[in-house]
């Protein structure tokens, strides 16, 4: 039995473990001898990226699985429940790094080592480059997993360009003034990346809620699959439009409306005729279950006969 095709997600994942767990290793190494929390900070949220790669891993090869007497619309879902899982690691890690700062800001320590800039540079070079690439792959396979692990990379690369600036603000004005209270800037620049992964972490939780609660996607997607329907001939009207998210995978449940007196089987064929052109105009759909309804016109009359005879 041929195995189906990797996910291309998973694939920027297992890029995006090897990567965080480089990095994760230089920053802690670098924050440690170079007397900077800031690092040390970053190197928490690249640990927290290692697990978040892990989960979106895991949750793709899952969501990859065909559907099964159990399953019988697939397992799409776990994409959405493995991005909840990485926005909640972003908001804990934020939270963490938080009470950290805090505690640093509170005790004099040494002033950052002016080298430290230099490994900040080339990781927030990796970061940005890796959250681009991700990014750009979420939004062409709509999954939501994806999106939220590139923003898991975008979360980092801006913890280390607050690092960045943070250790730069210490060092100069260390220098320039002689006063020891500039030492703690790199710790008040791992406070402000706190705040912005926690707002990260919260904006990725959305969509994935969304999609958990069988939310209607865009309407851009709503709106071409009720063209598709409606230009069918012999559909004279939609009443409802239900379309759920399930991963990749797109579910429409259509109501629509054609002359009364159409015989059964040939509303059964119509019906048909509206999947197909549903999937036809939108290819992310799997699955349509169309209802067939009778036809009236505003005034409760029956709608004269147009396509199929009486």
């Amino acid at each position: 039995m041929s195995r189906a095709p990797e996910h291309p997600g998973i694939r920027v994942a297992k890029l995006g473990l090897a990567a965080n767990a480089a990095l994760a290793a230089a920053k802690l190494a670098a924050g440690v001898f170079g007397h900077t929390y800031a690092l040390v900070a970053d190197a928490v949220e690249s640990c927290a990226d290692i697990v978040a790669s892990l989960v979106v891993w895991g949750g793709l090869a899952v969501a990859a699985r065909p559907a099964d007497a159990d399953h019988p619309y697939g397992h799409g879902r776990a994409e959405a429940l493995a991005a909840a899982a990485v926005s909640a690691l972003l908001v804990a890690a934020a939270l963490g790094i938080a009470a950290e700062a805090v505690r640093e800001i509170r005790t004099p320590h040494r002033v950052p080592a002016p080298w430290t800039l230099l490994v900040l540079v080339g990781v927030f070079a990796v970061k940005w480059a890796l959250a681009r690439r991700v990014r750009a792959l979420g939004q062409a396979t709509a999954s939501v997993a994806v999106q939220a692990d590139a923003g898991h990379h975008l979360s980092d690369a801006l913890t280390s360009g607050a690092a960045f600036v943070g250790i730069l603000v210490a060092v100069v004005g260390t220098r320039t003034t002689r006063h020891p209270a500039w030492a703690s800037a790199d710790d008040w620049a791992a406070l402000v990346a706190s705040a912005v992964i926690a707002v990260n972490g919260v904006r990725l939780l959305r969509p994935a809620l969304h999609e958990l609660m069988d939310g209607m996607p865009d309407p851009a997607v709503t709106g071409a699959v009720e063209r598709a329907a409606r230009g069918v001939a012999g559909v004279l009207d939609v009443e409802k439009l239900h379309v759920r998210r399930h991963g990749a995978a797109l579910y429409v449940d259509i109501h629509v409306q054609a002359d009364r007196r159409t015989p059964l089987d040939a509303a059964h064929v119509l019906g048909g005729k509206v999947k197909g052109a549903v999937r036809a105009a939108v290819p992310a759909v799997a699955g349509v279950l169309v209802h067939m309804e009778p036809y009236e016109r505003g005034d409760g009359a029956a709608a004269d006969a147009r396509t199929f005879p009486a």
